[in-house]
């Protein structure tokens, strides 16, 4: 890492720091190696995939202001090494389904798991398979690299460095990915919107805390994630699940089982 690399303008650490919060973090992380919803298929075919590349703005180009500005926020992130919000951007790396839909339990209120909220949980499954397919095509188109391997360094979860650096960085499919569940469980629990929009931000920006992906690739994510959802709204197989998880989460709030606070950072670490 150069010495250059850490010049930050005034005042933008501290409101990366605002930005993310330390004291409402939910847990951990995307993409799993495998799928594991019961359904192989999300609810969109490959031919009802929106064109991404036509939807959305390109990526800043080398030598451009919008590239500066994602050098700046990359050294802001490179200074919460070694801080609760660098813990959590751990943790929100690790892409196995049962994580990624653990990580917005705090925030719903409720378990999500299999055992707990098996429909919500295929709902969310199905969803980001989805997303990630739609944001392949773009990632693909782009070939952004990302930061971490343009930068000859390791990122925050060396683990997935490997399947991932071939990967185009923009636009961030694991920040859509988060985006789409807040709008998804939004929907599900209108009450409890703020946190979950809360911790679907702090889940994107963990993206650029562990030089994964650029900030830009990540502010591109909740476009990318309403796009899609958008397109799923017309499929009767979302509704119909949709309307299943909202009588899940009915009946857990009615037993009285809750998901642990949002207040526990050490929770961040054994993930």
């Amino acid at each position: 890492m150069r010495s250059g690399e850490l010049s930050v303008a005034p005042g933008l650490l501290g409101a990366l720091v605002l930005a993310l919060g330390v004291g409402t973090g939910c847990g951990s992380n995307d993409l799993g190696t495998k799928a594991t919803a019961k359904s192989a298929l999300g609810y969109l075919t490959p031919s009802e995939l929106p064109d991404l590349v036509a939807l959305i703005p390109a990526p800043p180009v080398p030598g451009s202001p919008a590239m500066a500005r994602d050098q700046q926020a990359r050294s802001a992130a490179l200074l919460l090494r070694d801080t609760p919000i660098y813990a959590r951007a751990k943790a929100d790396a690790v892409r196995e389904q049962p994580n990624t839909v653990a990580d917005f339990d705090c925030a719903l209120g409720v378990p999500i798991d299999e055992a707990a909220t098996p429909r919500l949980y295929e709902l969310l499954s199905r969803v980001r398979l989805d997303v990630r397919a739609a944001s392949y095509g773009a990632k693909s188109h782009y070939a952004r690299p990302r930061p971490f391997d343009a930068k000859g360094v390791h990122s925050c979860y060396p683990d997935d460095e490997a399947m991932v650096r071939k990967d185009g960085s923009y636009p961030s499919a694991r920040g859509a990915v988060g985006w789409a569940y807040a709008y998804v469980l939004g929907q599900v629990a209108p009450e409890r919107t703020e946190p979950i929009g809360r911790r679907a931000r702090q889940f994107a920006q963990s993206r650029v805390v562990c030089d994964q992906e650029w900030q830009s690739d990540v502010d591109a994510a909740p476009a990318v994630a309403h796009i899609i959802v958008e397109h799923e709204r017309l499929k009767p197989a979302f509704t119909d699940d949709l309307a299943a998880a909202k009588a899940e989460f009915a009946a857990q709030m009615k037993r009285g089982l809750k998901a642990p606070s949002c207040d526990a950072p050490l929770r961040l670490a054994s993930r």
